[in-house]
């Protein structure tokens, strides 16, 4: 995707710098300034140039996507002002034998060479913001498909590897008889793993699920992890959401739990694991923490695949509402997650 977007960017740039600057420059007779002024001229294209560039890397529809009105008018206006800097160049003047006549043709001329800049500079940052428009539709429309295709790929592994869901829970319900009265713990295992596997199936088919329901099955995940970890793994939850009915990909922060288990416990050695989600007014924040218990290599070895999927997914389901974190220092692991879950703010 990167790719195709430099490629784009490619020919956009280059479109621009061969066809659309050189025509303005022919159509302005652009070329008749070289006589009157040679640092005027290079100035005045290298300006017009820059502006293009400029406005480009300023990305136009994120600001007015974010509502950074304010922003977005202080840069129009000190285009503006930079542009009108540009016309106030003093050009030598014509020389007439008359006077009167070499004043009146002066004036002319500067006119005429501003009313050229300010035709040259609206059709540019006209040409300029279309692209940026037309580059963050076809940018979005990329996300929306690499979303769908991730769902499909997702919805086809799943049919690929399910069990039937009726059999599986009857399943369930049988060994659950065999086991009450044997083991509290067993028990309890039991009811936390059918649980979990109901909350896959069910939400399956689900695009959102309550944040409170993904609370619910991150807990019962933790607690099925810490069976078998004999009390050597501590896990720290700080859980905190001002509504629990706000919705949210399911299962979005799975791969980073899994991780910190996968990494990060023991059944052996004494660890903290460090699990934190907080929502409050549609802003999500999430982190894990822990210490490294596998060896390095094989931990840098086996993280990047995962990391990047996770990414992959945030793009395409939150596109530039997300920040994503990963810190490693002193053996130390931290993932920092934060979602803007409403499109609106």
């Amino acid at each position: 995707m990167k790719s195709l977007e430099y490629k784009t960017n490619l020919i956009f740039d280059l479109f621009f710098s061969i066809v659309i600057m050189p025509l303005l420059i022919v159509l302005g007779s652009v070329y008749s300034w070289w006589q009157i002024s040679h640092v005027f001229t290079c100035l005045t294209v290298a300006y017009l140039y820059s502006c293009y560039f400029v406005t480009k890397q300023l990305n136009f529809p994120q600001l007015i996507l974010s509502k950074s009105y304010y922003r977005l008018a202080g840069i129009i206006a000190i285009m503006i002002a930079a542009t009108y800097c540009i016309t106030l160049y003093p050009l030598p003047k014509i020389d007439f034998v008359i006077p009167s006549m070499s004043e009146y043709q002066t004036r002319v001329r500067d006119y005429n060479v501003a009313i050229t800049i300010w035709f040259m500079f609206s059709v540019i940052i006209c040409y300029s913001v279309s692209v940026a428009f037309i580059k963050e539709l076809y940018h979005r429309k990329l996300l929306q498909g690499i979303a769908e295709n991730q769902r499909d790929k997702a919805e086809l592994a799943l049919f690929k590897a399910q069990i039937n869901p009726h059999f599986l829970f009857n399943t369930l319900n049988s060994l659950y008889s065999l086991v009450i009265g044997t083991s509290p713990k067993a028990e309890d295992a039991l009811i936390k793993f059918t649980e979990l596997m109901r909350y896959t199936y069910v939400t399956a088919e689900n695009d959102e699920v309550s944040v409170g329901d993904e609370i619910d099955y991150i807990n019962n995940y933790i607690d099925l992890q810490l069976i078998r970890l004999n009390g050597c793994t501590n896990v720290v939850r700080d859980c905190r959401v001002d509504d629990e009915t706000v919705l949210i990909p399911p299962m979005i922060f799975l791969t980073f739990i899994e991780n910190a288990f996968k990494y990060g416990a023991s059944a052996t050695r004494k660890c903290d694991i460090v699990i934190r989600l907080h929502l409050e007014n549609g802003v999500l924040r999430f982190e894990t923490e822990n210490r490294i218990m596998k060896r390095s290599d094989e931990f840098r070895k086996d993280m990047p695949i995962g990391i990047s999927n996770c990414r992959s997914r945030l793009s395409a389901l939150f596109p530039d509402r997300y920040s994503f974190e990963i810190i490693e220092k002193d053996n130390v692991f931290v993932v920092h997650l934060q979602i803007n879950l409403f499109k609106n703010e």
